[in-house]
């Protein structure tokens, strides 16, 4: 018993937290994902508010992790199929 054998690895990529402040609606083919505002609160664009589609449940002062902080979502449309 000198050395135990390693046999999985974990490798985190890096997050920079945000905090949700509004829900603006569902999107998605079948509303499965919500859109939310988050303010960033680290990293390079601290304290930038982007729009971000969330896959989940999720509610205004929850912290996300987000991945990349370039890329905001399309804003949702008021207007439907067909209807103009």
């Amino acid at each position: 018993m000198a050395e135990q054998d390693v046999k999985g690895q974990v490798n985190f990529s890096q997050a920079v937290p945000a905090r949700v402040d509004e829900v603006v609606g569902r999107t998605g083919t079948r509303g499965e994902a919500i859109q939310v505002r988050c303010k960033i609160l680290d990293g390079r664009d601290k304290n930038k508010t982007i729009r971000r589609n969330v896959k989940g449940p999720v509610q205004i002062g929850d912290i996300l992790m987000l991945r990349e902080t370039e890329i905001e979502a399309r804003p949702l449309n008021k207007v439907g199929r067909g209807m103009r």
